[in-house]
């Protein structure tokens, strides 16, 4: 299996050279030549998700050298439950594919941690760096994953005055081979800084970058693993292909939706849910592409503007990019955080909510028509702010969120400036 960038520039790589280089030389985002099809006489529903992982991803190592490792990073890396859980009698057919049960509370703990162990076997002896942007919950799980790694160090970029006040923290409480750097910003701004330093070949050749966004093959493919093991498990229980509908910031899930739609796994319509941010709800009504600044909303993880992913989806034969979007603004994501809890007992954080929402939107035949996945993407508790006075309640921390409000936070502050960056990293050794 070969690689290519979504711009069509440069040869073909391996997927070892592809996760290391994180993005192709052209800029673009690193592609299969050819999308494998899937082994499904290997896939059964009652797989546990390490071994499901490692039977998908068999075709995308085909002849490379981590095709021997795959069992074991995915064991050390897809170990945290990913629970299929219906949302109750009153919303029938809606189940909450939770992807918080990780050592971050969101659904990046899976492929940050499956990246790190990639990159422990790819790093031969020196040491990589990590950089990446977040728009919230991304940096807090690279850090995780990262922190005390002999291999790897990681500096995340995070936008000032974007992020909740427990994700700060969560940002900043790593060891000292992770650097939390708040830019003078928002998102895209952080995004664009990371594209511009793998861009300026000295930087990225003297600190060896790679990334861990999502534009990461590497950190988009166990997406890839838990959704296609939800579709399989709910198609064996109801014999029809689930439809999915999922939060979407910088378009990881879509991408990875479809992408395991197009191997061939059982799943049906997909929807993308948005926030305020209107791209992809434009493209998706028009057929044009437009970005445009990020706008600050309650879900400010998918605060984008400019998604990334959406140079991979656009790659993918037309037959397999179906898609619908819907856009969801922050008064109709409180009145459903609000809804459900009164309903079923159910909590969702702001990002979760957009796609509940979503869902109540589509017709009542098409919802009765299959069961749906809605991907709950992050504990309710990292939002407490938000979430707490819509339900009139305290939550409760998951016992590795609590331990996270304990650590020591440290940062530095950046204008959004590639000089800047450049001196940062120059003046911090990220040191195991």
């Amino acid at each position: 299996m070969r690689f290519v960038s979504s711009r069509g520039g440069g040869e073909p790589v391996s997927l070892s050279d592809a996760l290391r280089r994180g993005i192709a030389p052209d800029g673009g985002l690193y592609l299969p030549e050819a999308i494998p099809a899937a082994p499904l006489d290997r896939l059964g529903p009652d797989l546990p998700l390490p071994e499901f992982a490692a039977a998908l991803f068999a075709p995308f190592a085909a002849g490379d050298a981590l095709a021997g490792e795959l069992v074991s990073i995915c064991a050390a890396a897809l170990d945290s439950p990913v629970p299929t859980v219906a949302v109750g009698a009153a919303r029938p057919g809606l189940h909450a594919l939770e992807l918080f049960h990780g050592p971050t509370g969101a659904f990046k703990d899976y492929g940050a941690r499956f990246l790190m162990g990639c990159f422990d076997r790819l790093a031969e002896g020196e040491r990589l760096t990590v950089l990446a942007a977040t728009s919230g919950d991304t940096g807090g799980a690279v850090g995780c994953a990262a922190e005390g790694r002999r291999s790897v160090g990681a500096a995340i970029l995070f936008p000032r005055g974007r992020v909740s006040a427990f994700q700060e923290q969560q940002l900043c409480c790593w060891g000292d081979n992770v650097l939390a750097i708040e830019v003078d910003g928002d998102f895209d701004d952080c995004q664009r800084l990371v594209k511009a330093a793998f861009a300026d070949a000295p930087l990225s050749i003297g600190h060896r970058l790679t990334s861990a966004n999502s534009i990461n093959l590497g950190r988009l493919l166990p997406q890839v693993a838990y959704m296609a093991r939800a579709a399989v498990e709910l198609h064996a229980a109801s014999g029809v292909r689930p439809g999915f509908i999922v939060p979407s910031g910088n378009l990881g899930h879509g991408y990875a939706l479809l992408l395991a739609r197009a191997m061939g796994l059982p799943v049906g319509p997909v929807v993308l849910a948005t926030n305020a941010n209107a791209t992809l709800k434009e493209w998706a009504d028009t057929g044009h592409y437009r970005p445009r600044p990020s706008v600050a909303t309650l879900a400010n993880a998918m605060d984008v503007g400019d998604p990334s992913n959406f140079e991979r989806l656009r790659a993918l034969p037309s037959a397999d990019r179906a898609v619908r979007v819907e856009r969801v603004d922050d008064d109709a994501i409180r009145a459903r955080i609000v809804a459900d809890e009164r309903a079923t007992g159910y909590v969702w954080c702001p990002h979760s909510a957009t796609a509940a929402e979503a869902w109540a939107r589509l017709p009542e035949a098409e919802r009765a028509e299959r069961p749906w996945i809605a991907a709950a993407t992050a504990h309710p508790y990292k939002f407490a702010e938000v979430v707490e006075p819509l339900i009139e309640r305290a939550l409760a921390p998951s016992p590795p969120l609590a331990a996270i409000l304990d650590r020591q936070a440290r940062k530095v502050r950046i204008g959004a400036s590639l000089d800047r960056l450049a001196d940062v990293l120059e003046e911090r050794a990220l040191a195991a």
